[in-house]
């Protein structure tokens, strides 16, 4: 099976800044689930909201997950933040490479996100709509994960630097240094 290291978080945690850098570093590709999502359906997030439903929009985000995995190549994978909600996507995640859970509080993805526009699901009241969604998502996080970085406070680097000195990366042959 090629490599992959797959991102999963909450919004604003850095999946896709992180994902960008982490794929640089290793000299990967890179794929993100909503920008595929977009490339795929030619609508916004909020506009596939709005035209198909949450359900429509999950299930093309499994869609571009499934062909994410499918990569014949090493590739870093920054995955759609609701992708765990499905038990499917949960066992697709757990089999397909190396799962880092980029935990953020809450409270600091409040301040990341602001008011949350392009995000349905934040409403009128970001902050406590994080906070509930972070309260579902978090054990769905934590059973996928094989590797969690708490980013709070650190840099872009700084997190690629943890999660690069994970042995679970190391035993594959990635990080420190070391590239494919």
């Amino acid at each position: 099976m090629p490599e992959r290291v797959i991102l999963v978080g909450m919004m604003g945690a850095g999946k896709t800044t992180v994902g960008r850098l982490l794929a640089d570093r290793l000299q990967w590709g890179y794929l993100d689930s909503d920008a595929q999502v977009m490339a795929s359906t030619g609508s916004s997030v909020p506009e596939l909201f709005a035209e198909r439903g949450e359900e429509a929009f999950r299930a093309e985000e499994s869609r571009v997950l499934a062909e994410a995995l499918s990569s014949p190549e090493p590739v870093v994978v920054s995955a759609a933040a609701g992708v765990v909600l499905l038990p499917g996507n949960r066992d697709l995640l757990q089999r397909s490479g190396v799962v880092v859970w980029l935990r953020a509080d809450p409270r600091v993805l409040a301040r990341r996100v602001g008011k949350g526009e392009g995000r349905p699901l934040l409403g009128d009241q970001p902050a406590a709509r994080l906070a509930d969604l972070y309260e579902v998502r978090k054990p769905l996080y934590e059973s996928v994960a094989q590797v969690t970085i708490d980013v709070d406070g650190l840099t872009p680097d700084q997190v690629i630097d943890r999660l690069l000195a994970e042995p679970v990366l190391a035993d594959r042959g990635i990080g420190a240094g070391r590239s494919r």
